[in-house]
């Protein structure tokens, strides 16, 4: 049951940051149309974002799911 919650936050964990992620690129274009170096800072940390939370993601899926695939296989 623990493992299911922690593969559900996750999932949720990367998904919410994907919707912030949208969230500031919206905002970014809609309060400038020119191209400004803090615009593209903004939309590089908050896509750092999702990757950051996409690698955890990752390492909660193998931690949980390696060693039962792991039995399966071999």
């Amino acid at each position: 049951m623990i493992e299911w919650c922690l593969v559900i936050l996750a999932i949720a964990l990367v998904i919410a940051c994907e919707a912030i992620n949208t969230a500031i690129e919206f905002l970014t274009d809609r309060v400038s149309t020119e191209p400004h170096p803090l615009s593209g800072k903004a939309k590089d940390v908050a896509a750092g974002a999702v990757l950051i939370s996409s690698a955890g993601a990752a390492v909660i899926g193998v931690m949980i799911f390696g060693p039962k695939l792991w039995r399966l296989m071999f």
